[in-house]
């Protein structure tokens, strides 16, 4: 019965997770507090707390570079993009918005060259709805491992009630076997209870008659005796 019950949430759960519709990544351009400076950037809002959110940017900013975090602030620096390293920071943050969380990539134009600025910006953009594309899915692989291992749970029960029918119907073949056996043992105590108890009347009826023919033998034996002791 509990095995039902929850065979049916995890069905129900299963179905509320994989009905829903894919997510999409939205990058807006955005400005930023870095160094108490108002700094250009974009951004994405990402279904996720903060702390979560923040933990996978950085484990995905490090395919890009060198990162440190100070006081809220990520730091990205020895960047390589399309194979050209750079040297100048770029800079990440992760605000915290209730249930939703809000992930910022950006620059400080003034540490960059003009000619870099328009080109690093748009490949930042790129970068950072592919953060977010990664990040949903990565929540998708969590709950598709989860489904995973509810579903080799389900399957190795299952197995086990498939093998414990197995055993149940095999142990009931033997006891009807086995009562089968019992009836015939029992008619044959009956059929020997029977021939004991003729055998029975039989002997005290022999007991009988020879008790008697032994008194017969007695009495002519006693008259033998005197017959023998009247000869003189």
């Amino acid at each position: 019965m509990y095995f039902t019950k929850k065979f049916i949430l995890f069905s129900i759960a299963f179905l509320i997770i994989f009905s829903l519709q894919a997510q999409t990544v939205t990058v807006k351009k955005e400005s930023a507090r870095i160094k108490n400076e108002n700094t250009d950037g974009n951004e994405v809002l990402l279904d996720g707390i903060a702390s979560d959110v923040n933990s996978s940017l950085i484990k995905f900013l490090k395919t890009y570079g060198k990162v440190k975090q100070s006081e809220g602030t990520i730091i990205l620096s020895e960047l390589t993009l399309n194979g050209k390293a750079y040297t100048t920071p770029v800079y990440a943050l992760v605000k915290d918005k209730g249930q939703q969380s809000a992930a910022w990539l950006g620059i400080r134009s003034s540490e960059w060259s003009a000619e870099d600025v328009v080109k690093i910006n748009t490949e930042l953009e790129k970068i950072l709805h592919e953060f977010g594309v990664k990040f949903y899915r990565d929540k998708i692989q969590v709950q598709i491992d989860e489904t995973a291992r509810a579903i080799q749970a389900v399957e190795k029960q299952q197995q086990r009630l498939i093998n414990e029918g197995k055993t149940l119907t095999t142990k009931l073949e033997d006891n009807k076997r086995e009562k089968i056996q019992l009836e015939k043992s029992l008619e044959n105590n009956k059929l020997q209870n029977a021939l004991l108890l003729k055998r029975i009347e039989k002997n005290k009826h022999d007991q009988d008659s020879i008790t008697i023919a032994a008194e017969q033998i007695k009495k002519v034996t006693v008259m033998h005796k005197e017959k023998q002791q009247k000869v003189n």
